[in-house]
Formats: structure tokens, C-alpha cells, sequence
């Protein structure tokens, strides 16, 4: 992470940051099943939830509020598990979930609903600053930059954005900015070439990012905003229910409205492809986002499992978390999560597998046939995500080879041609999928 820009005295300590738990998790289902979408894990032991709070701690922000209302008993476990600061700082990471209260009584209707049936908690405090963030993208970004820009430019509300070719941008919400980087205009995803060659970057703000002049892109929002206290009061006091689709647009008309251009690696990872590659690219020999970084670390639940043991295997672009135990196993670019057992004569290829809860001695009780947890013995995994605590039979072949994009069953499901096994499933001996 680069050196960041001085803000002004105790800028990071009246800064609020806000991370936005998502709603149902429809596109990540089955792995948002019994969880909520923060919680889902990545990169073998960690949360999604994990990359936006440590964005922020590393980031020198430590009042940290997440918003839910899905599947949260897990998030919560995970929350008070990692995050705990000491009784003389005023540093939290708090969640927040949809409740009932003499104002009303609904599920969160969209992000901007959900601020605003959150607002007097986060007004409570002489806040200056908002920081509002999604939960399910994976970047490494440095906050300090944006709200320099953001002070520096007298911007009420700056928006993060990044670069995106032409064929992206049908994808996402594009912002049309001059030099001076205040947005003109706005369109939600993009289809007609013509609109579309009204929105790419002009050559001055090309060459201001380190881009060719020559280049096409279009500023793809990102879904993190920055407002000024009263100017997030003002824009709240409508009934409208969401930022990107909602309060951003009309905002653009009547106040300065920045952008904030973003060029490092930055993915969303709400649908189970998008997940699936974004793991597997964490395999890669220089991959485009690494966990290897001393200077922003990622923080997690400390587990203090013990170290792995390879019983004899043949490894290739494989990341193997702690506590697993690998047995004359043949595994390739795969993501091998903690407590994960693999028996002998297992081949794993281009998977995720999340692992476990517990070992199988502290696990609950069983039915008699169901095998142990782990995946068993001359079994073949290929395109998969096998979720936690998983119980996978002898000679058991899983793979989407010549089924359908999108299928489900009762213990497992395709989606985007990546089979997923839920958690808690068990497959039997010698079952193909």
C-alpha cells in the first residue's frame, strides 16, 4: 500500500465507516444458505467481511459499524471473535441488524434504507465524515487517499470508481467526470454504444491517472461513497432507498458530487463465478491480489489451529490453510481450507474447499453411515466449491462435466458451471455428480 497523503489533524478519528452486509445473497447462494453474505469465507480462512474492516484498520479508521439483516448468527460469531479492542480506546467494530423500533418495522429496503433506519446511532458522535462501503468486493485501498481527495477538493460527496474497458461496462453504473473530476452525469449499466462513447474518459483525465491518452475506459462505480455529516442528513430525509440507484443520481444535480479513481485490483465477488475465480486467481504465481502483504495485512479470527501435515502429496498452485491434514493427495490450483482432511488417493483440481468447523472428534454425533467428515478416499473434485463440514464418501466424482449451467438438488447444487456442496452435506460413497 502506498504512502498515504497528510489529512488534517484527527481526520481518521471523525471519520465513520459503514459497511453495507448486502441483503439475502441470492447470486451466492447455496453458500449464503445459513449465512449471511459477509460471513461467506475466502481465501481459506478467512470472511468476506474481513477485506472491507481491514481495509479500514489499516487505514487508521477504528469506529467501524456493519449493517445486517440475513443469516447473522455466524457474522456475529465471527465479529466478536476477531475484532476486540482494548477497554481504553473508543475503537469498535459493532453490527447493527434490522430491527423494530416506534419508527417503523421493515426489513432494510436498499443501502440508503438502511443507513437512514440506522442514522441516530451513527449521529450520536460528532462524526464529520462517512465512509460507506459494500461487503462483497475483494481490493486493497488506502481510505486516507479518498478522504484527502475528498477534503482537498470541497467535494460533498465523493465516489470511488475504476477503470473499465468497453465490454465491462454494460455491467455497471458508469459516472461521466472532467479534469476536475466532478460527476455530469450518470447511467445505470449501459447497452447502446452510442451512450456509451458519450461516457469514456477524456484524454486529460486519462493521462492524470497514469493512462494512455489513447485508451477507452469508463468509470465503473465501485459502491463506496463518502458524505459530509449534514449532507448525508439532507440526503436522507427522502424516502429514497438506495445510493447507487437512488440518492447518488439525484444527488449529482444538486450538490458536488466527485469521483474518487481507483486503478488498483478490485472485484466484486456477489455471484458464485465471480467468487470461484477470485479464489482460484489467489493461487496464481503472481497473483493479482495477495494476502502476502506486510504492510496491509488482512485480519481474521486468530484460530491458533496447528500447523498442516502432508502425509505424502503432489501440490501445484495450492494454497493449504491451518490445521488440514493432506494424505498421498494430488491437488491443483486449489484453495484448501482450514481443518480440511483429504484421505489418499484423492485428486482435487481447480476447487475451493472451505474445510471445517471443528475435527471430527468434537463434531456432533453422526448417523452411523454418514462418513466422517473430510473428503474420503480415490474421490475426484474438479470445478467445485465444497462448503464447511462437508462429508464426502469413498470414490466419490464430482464435476459439471456435460450437466447444466444452473441445477439443484438436494445435496448439491450448479451454478455457472461450478458445482457447489453445501455445508453440512454429506455424500455418499461412490456418488457421482
Amino acid at each position: 500500500m502506498p504512502q498515504s497523503p497528510s489529512l488534517p489533524p484527527g481526520t481518521t478519528q471523525r471519520t465513520l465507516a459503514i459497511i453495507m452486509g448486502g441483503g439475502a445473497g441470492t447470486r451466492l447462494f447455496p453458500l449464503t444458505k445459513d449465512r449471511s453474505k459477509p460471513a461467506v469465507p475466502l481465501g481459506g480462512k478467512y470472511r468476506i467481511v474481513d477485506i472491507p474492516i481491514s481495509n479500514c484498520l489499516n487505514s487508521g479508521l477504528r469506529s467501524i459499524y456493519l449493517l445486517t439483516q440475513f443469516n447473522s448468527m455466524s457474522l456475529h460469531r465471527h465479529i466478536q471473535a476477531s475484532y476486540k479492542f482494548d477497554h481504553f480506546s473508543r475503537s469498535f467494530v459493532d453490527i447493527l441488524a434490522a430491527q423494530q423500533t416506534p419508527e417503523g418495522s421493515q426489513w432494510y429496503q436498499g443501502t440508503a434504507d438502511a443507513v437512514r433506519q440506522n442514522l441516530r446511532y451513527f449521529l450520536e458522535q460528532p462524526y464529520e465524515y462517512f465512509l460507506i462501503l459494500s461487503g462483497d468486493q475483494l481490493y486493497r485501498m488506502d481510505f486516507r487517499v479518498l478522504l484527502h481527495q475528498h477534503i482537498r477538493s470541497g467535494a460533498e460527496i465523493t465516489l470511488a470508481t475504476t477503470p473499465v474497458r468497453r465490454e465491462a461496462a454494460a455491467d455497471f453504473g458508469i459516472m461521466l467526470s472532467g479534469p476536475d473530476r466532478r460527476i455530469t452525469r450518470f447511467v445505470e449499466k449501459p447497452k447502446e454504444r452510442e451512450v456509451q462513447d458519450e461516457l469514456k474518459l477524456d484524454q486529460q483525465l486519462l493521462e492524470s491517472i497514469g493512462s494512455d491518452s489513447n485508451e477507452e475506459l469508463f468509470q465503473a462505480s465501485m459502491g463506496i461513497y463518502v458524505f459530509n455529516r449534514q449532507v448525508l442528513i439532507d440526503c436522507l430525509a427522502s424516502d429514497l432507498d438506495d445510493f447507487g440507484k437512488h440518492v447518488i443520481p439525484k444527488a449529482i444535480g444538486e450538490r458536488q458530487v466527485n469521483v474518487f479513481i481507483f486503478k488498483g485490483y478490485w472485484e466484486d465477488i456477489g455471484t458464485i463465478r465471480a467468487f470461484y475465480e477470485a479464489n482460484l486467481g489467489l493461487t496464481d504465481l503472481e497473483p493479482q491480489y495477495s494476502f502476502f502483504e506486510a504492510n496491509a495485512p488482512i485480519y481474521t479470527h486468530p484460530r491458533f489451529l496447528p500447523g498442516s501435515k502432508i502425509n505424502g502429496a503432489i501440490l501445484r498452485q495450492a494454497i493449504i490453510s491451518d490445521g488440514c491434514i493432506i494424505s498421498d493427495a494430488h491437488i491443483e490450483r486449489s484453495v484448501i481450507g482450514v481443518r480440511s482432511i483429504i484421505r489418499s488417493g484423492s485428486t482435487v483440481r481447480n476447487s475451493v474447499i472451505m474445510g471445517g468447523d471443528y475435527f471430527e472428534a468434537s463434531a456432533p454425533v453422526r448417523s452411523g453411515d454418514a462418513p466422517p467428515i473430510g473428503i474420503g478416499r480415490n474421490c475426484v473434485i474438479d470445478r467445485a466449491i465444497i462448503d464447511k463440514n462437508a462429508r464426502i464418501g469413498d470414490g466419490v466424482v464430482i464435476t459439471p462435466e456435460g450437466k447444466l449451467e444452473n441445477v439443484d438438488t438436494e445435496n448439491y447444487y450448479i451454478r455457472d458451471g461450478i458445482v457447489v456442496v453445501p455445508k453440512d452435506a454429506v455424500i455418499p460413497a461412490g456418488f457421482w455428480i
